[in-house]
């Protein structure tokens, strides 16, 4: 099986091109910075792996993601070779999107990859946040993204 699942962050902005024959498909390359786990003093932080998207996950690249944003995605490896111009085989490893979620608020993303309005805003939420409807006031006003729940509500719940 060739399965691939990473979470990093887009090293720059995904450089998307067309193809030139009749029917135009959109192919997105990116590199994605994921953390490692276990770091040893002189060894580098992170890997910097080698992504390209096509059709539709090509287009949502560069549709919403920019430089700084953390993202989920899976994919598969695919290798390959060619020849370049001085005649030396040059071997390239590449994971093929198949799905790319976000991984963090678009709040949190806006503090650590700079401000940018081109995510989508999802479930009828405004330009604030807020979800049409809702009462003033962002709930998810925590730093993590995360819903803030009263202290009160321990007592009613039934696995407390």
């Amino acid at each position: 099986m060739n399965k691939v699942l990473l979470m990093g962050r887009l090293t720059r902005d995904p450089n998307v091109r067309y193809s030139q024959n009749e029917k135009q498909t959109a192919v997105a390359r990116m590199t994605i910075a994921v953390d490692r786990r276990f770091k040893r003093d002189g060894e580098p932080d992170a890997d910097f792996i080698s992504c390209v998207a096509f059709g539709r996950q090509a287009e949502f690249a560069e549709k919403y993601l920019r430089k700084g944003v953390k993202v989920v995605v899976s994919g598969r490896i695919s290798t390959g070779r060619y020849t370049d111009r001085d005649g030396k085989t040059v071997f390239t490893t590449d994971v093929v999107l198949e799905d790319i979620e976000f991984a963090e608020s678009k709040a949190v993303s806006d503090r650590n990859s700079g401000s940018y309005n081109s995510a989508p805003q999802f479930g009828g939420a405004d330009q604030s946040g807020s979800a049409q409807g809702a009462p003033a006031g962002n709930p998810f006003d925590g730093d993590d993204g995360f819903m803030n729940i009263p202290e009160s509500l321990d007592d009613s719940l039934p696995f407390s």
